[in-house]
């Protein structure tokens, strides 16, 4: 609630009605008359400032609504629908890394975590590798939560019956394979670049050889090596 204050308009008036009767039944030719006068005035508002004091009371407070922020965008829907599903993830696993007490799955969600922002914000900065996470996207990552979610629950059951004590040591089990797949698809989303930085590497050695720069023998130098470029793509059983 708000607090406001009204303030008393009798003080006001009683310095006018003062000034009134000065002027209707004293002389205000002096410089005393009005000194007198001023005095009066004052004693009047002061008296009726503690008769007549200020209100203050409660007002509702008004509710100032938030324009909602406009989600941004990148200009390319694809793009900008793999950013929100990254957000979502993301905020589901630091959920479940809350919820979840074991040590070595938190900080294998942790590790995928980290991965996932980090695959998701290369192809975000370099759209032309979109396809190259089809599968990471729409199986992989949904199949993992997926996965920990269901060991969250079963963690909160408390009891340690073999249904449950079953299925959480294969989910603890399969969690190793999961980190190491995540990681194997990062690292596929180099393969361009890695192929493009190794001929740069052995044209540059080339030349140099050519050129009697670096003490090598031209033919010495090896051929630039040729990668078969399977799509980026990773192949993991759940």
């Amino acid at each position: 609630m708000a607090k406001r204050v009204k303030h008393s308009v009798v003080p006001i008036y009683l310095v006018g009605a003062t000034w009134l009767s000065f002027g209707a039944f004293f002389s205000l030719h002096q410089r005393m008359d009005y000194i007198l006068c001023a005095a009066v005035s004052a004693t009047a508002f002061v008296v009726g400032k503690a008769v007549f004091p200020d209100k203050t009371y409660e007002v509702p407070e008004e509710k100032v609504e938030k324009k909602p922020e406009k989600p941004k965008t990148t200009g390319n829907p694809d793009i900008d629908k793999l950013m929100v599903e990254r957000d979502k993830a993301l905020g589901e696993m630091r959920r479940l890394n809350d919820a979840i007490k074991d040590e070595k799955i938190s900080a294998q969600i942790d590790h995928l975590e980290d991965v996932t922002r980090k695959i998701i914000d290369l192809v975000v900065s370099q759209p032309k590798k979109l396809p190259q996470i089809r599968k990471f996207m729409n199986y992989y990552l949904p199949t993992t939560l997926k996965i920990l979610n269901a060991y969250d629950r079963m963690d909160a059951a408390g009891i340690s019956g073999d249904n449950i004590s079953t299925t959480k040591q294969k989910v603890e089990d399969m969690m190793d394979t999961i980190v190491k797949a995540y990681d194997k698809q990062l690292d596929a989303l180099y393969g361009e670049e890695a192929l493009d930085i190794s001929t740069d590497i052995t044209v540059m050695e080339n030349m140099l050889a050519q050129e009697g720069l670096a003490g090598l023998n031209i033919n010495d130098a090896s051929e630039p090596e040729e990668k078969k470029d399977d799509g980026g793509e990773i192949t993991l059983q759940l």
